[in-house]
């Protein structure tokens, strides 16, 4: 009867233990930074970036050449244009 008592508490110990680490893991992998996705905007030939600005999680592109020039806004979290603007000369 001793051994039952014993392997009892054995099992509810690592039972507890499990279900903390589980916890932590959840934890840790909800707080993880994700995984950035490269953006991609379809520019004419010729384009090239000529200055970079970031504001939070916004992304200023001023792009020359390919056309006129024009400022792409990117969004930091999932790559996508946000506005794009053509400057007047």
């Amino acid at each position: 009867m001793r051994a039952l008592k014993i392997l009892t508490a054995v099992m509810a110990v690592m039972i507890v233990a499990g279900v903390v680490v589980l916890g932590i893991t959840i934890s840790k992998r909800m707080n993880a930074p994700k995984a950035s996705t490269p953006a991609q905007f379809d520019e004419p030939a010729g384009t090239a970036i000529a200055q970079i600005s970031a504001a939070g999680d916004r992304l200023a592109l001023l792009l020359h050449g390919g056309g006129p020039d024009r400022v792409v806004v990117l969004d930091l979290r999932d790559g996508s244009v946000i506005a794009r603007s053509a400057l007047a000369h």
